[in-house]
């Protein structure tokens, strides 16, 4: 048998910040010789709140150059713009056609977005998860990597395979493969620096509450020194009353490549003065390499372009195929 199949993508909004690379990048990069991976930059989704189209181009290559920064493998990753192959967008219809609305209406994210934007809510943001499936679907992923948060999508995204295959496949030979997710126990939510309850998120509006993958060791100091902290001396993990001491000695942990056990024990009698110092040079040297190979990238714009134009050709005959297979399946006439 061959690798497992995976398969992911990060909207071109904002900065990726250390919750975008400890929850996701960063594993892909880790696991991708073990699989076969399709990593695409989501701009169709970027578009389902309002965006800038003066910095969306921009910001994908940006995202490009970044995913390779953080050490993807072009030899064993196939990285592509979303946008740019048309099955996305007409398998999420063909998708729509069979998904129930109240399927739709029930998505946690959806709910608490809708209540940010209000009545300029859009029908692409209620049907995001039906792209998102048809994402996932079309490069028939063995595995997703997600997030707690996105758990739910996954299981959206199961749900209209089976539905479809239910519907429209053969009992021995289903059209769409059914996804499991890939998640990892650590760092699979990295905490705002000023709110430990909350995720860290590239659409917060403080720029205070993440940690950018591009900012300088000077904005990584002043964002640790001002992050929320507690007036408790000695720092342990798993205190439901301490959920900033949890997210930042989760991030030591991450970056700095330590056990659980061993953050524990160095820092069991710390206090924040001295633990914060730490957390900030530790942060530093951890991004260093990130922020060295992104200039490198980033002085000849034509190799991400080249880049992204291979990922296209090898993401369209894959995705092609799928489509095609979807409308058999459904009925529509061939050429």
């Amino acid at each position: 048998m061959g690798q497992k199949r995976v398969l992911s993508g990060v909207q071109p909004t904002g900065s990726l910040h250390l919750g975008n690379y400890l929850g996701a990048l960063r594993t892909w990069v880790s696991e991708q010789y073990e699989y076969e991976n399709y990593f695409f930059i989501a701009d169709l989704h970027a578009i389902t709140v309002p965006h800038d189209p003066k910095v969306l181009a921009e910001n994908t290559y940006t995202l490009a150059a970044l995913y390779l920064a953080c050490g993807l493998d072009i030899n064993h990753t196939t990285i592509f713009v979303q946008s740019q192959i048309s099955a996305h967008a007409e398998l999420a219809w063909l998708f729509n056609c069979i998904t129930p609305l109240n399927w739709l209406q029930r998505m946690i994210q959806f709910k608490e977005k809708a209540i940010k934007q209000g009545e300029d809510v859009s029908i692409g943001l209620l049907d995001y998860p039906v792209l998102q499936a048809a994402d996932i679907l079309l490069y028939q992923a063995d595995l997703v990597p997600v997030g707690e948060d996105q758990k739910q999508h996954l299981e959206l995204t199961r749900d209209i395979a089976a539905r479809f295959n239910f519907q429209f496949g053969k009992p021995k030979a289903p059209v769409l493969k059914i996804p499991e997710p890939l998640i990892r126990p650590e760092g699979a939510r990295v905490m705002s620096l000023t709110d430990g309850t909350k995720k860290m998120s590239k659409s917060d509006p403080s720029e205070q509450s993440r940690i950018n993958l591009l900012d300088t060791p000077e904005n990584i100091k002043k964002k640790i020194k001002r992050c929320k902290t507690d007036l408790k001396r000695g720092l342990t993990f798993d205190d439901p009353e301490r959920p900033e001491c949890q997210n930042l000695l989760t991030l030591y942990m991450l970056l700095s490549g330590q056990s659980k056990s061993a953050v524990a024990a160095e820092c069991a009698e710390m206090g924040w003065g001295q633990f914060k110092p730490l957390l900030t040079e530790t942060t530093i040297e951890a991004l260093r390499p990130i922020q060295e190979k992104y200039r490198d990238l980033t002085e000849d714009r034509s190799y991400i372009k080249a880049i992204l134009q291979q990922g296209r050709e090898q993401a369209e005959g894959v995705a092609q195929q799928t489509l095609q297979a979807a409308k058999d399946a459904l009925g529509f006439a061939r050429e």
